[in-house]
């Protein structure tokens, strides 16, 4: 044969049919472990390992979210206790004036806040300057209360019991997700590849059929 293998061809609309095609085929709930003559090794292979992947994953899931969780409160909690001891809660005095909020009184003026730079003493008796956000409107030697750290630095005050548990939460369901998503990639790649040796298992067939097929009578 001089040139390349003929590609497969539709039946002829001439030959007699005596049920009509459907438009689409029922759809069959678990066919790869099903008995068929059209099932192909790689076909149970996926099927195994996406079921043993899933039980996997069920089983890892909550696993990764109890370590990462746990883990991520002490970590939260030994920070928690670092800036107890490390931080407190002072009265610092306006240098400047505030800025006026151009609608006073309102919610959005209750809710911002200007950064001014205030004056207060350290635990030594230095004198500090920095820089704090205070409401708008206040006068040039208001006190405010502010957190600062043993650098003299106005800082956050210390976490809350309610933020730890929100952050150790959070990265307990990012764990999850990362266990869904390794999960995921894991079965996709996997199917990425049985489909490519079902490609190449499909053309070497069709190599040793395809002669059969065009050759003289």
């Amino acid at each position: 044969m001089s040139g390349g293998l003929p590609q497969a061809q539709p039946p002829s609309e001439n030959l007699p049919s005596e049920d009509p095609v459907p438009e689409e085929l029922p759809r069959v709930k678990l066919w790869r472990l099903r008995r068929n003559p059209l099932r192909r090794p790689t076909d149970l292979l996926q099927a195994w390992l996406g079921l043993g992947l899933l039980l996997v994953v069920l089983a890892a899931v909550p696993a990764a979210m109890f370590l990462v969780g746990d883990a991520a409160f002490r970590h939260y909690a030994r920070t928690a206790d670092h800036q107890e001891q490390t931080r407190w809660l002072t009265t610092a005095v306006l240098v400047h004036d505030a800025p006026r909020h151009p609608e006073p009184g309102s919610e959005e003026a209750k809710q911002t806040r200007y950064p001014v730079q205030v004056r207060f003493t350290d635990p030594g008796g230095h004198t500090r300057t920095a820089q704090a956000d205070v409401h708008p409107g206040l006068s040039a030697g208001s006190g405010v209360d502010v957190w600062a750290d043993t650098d003299g630095r106005i800082t956050e005050p210390p976490m809350t019991d309610d933020q730890i548990r929100s952050r150790s939460m959070g990265w307990a369901i990012i764990a999850a997700l990362t266990v869904c998503a390794v999960g995921a990639a894991t079965y996709g790649l996997t199917a990425l590849i049985l489909r490519r040796r079902n490609l190449s298992a499909w053309a070497a067939a069709w190599s040793r059929t395809a002669p059969r097929w065009t050759a003289p009578r």
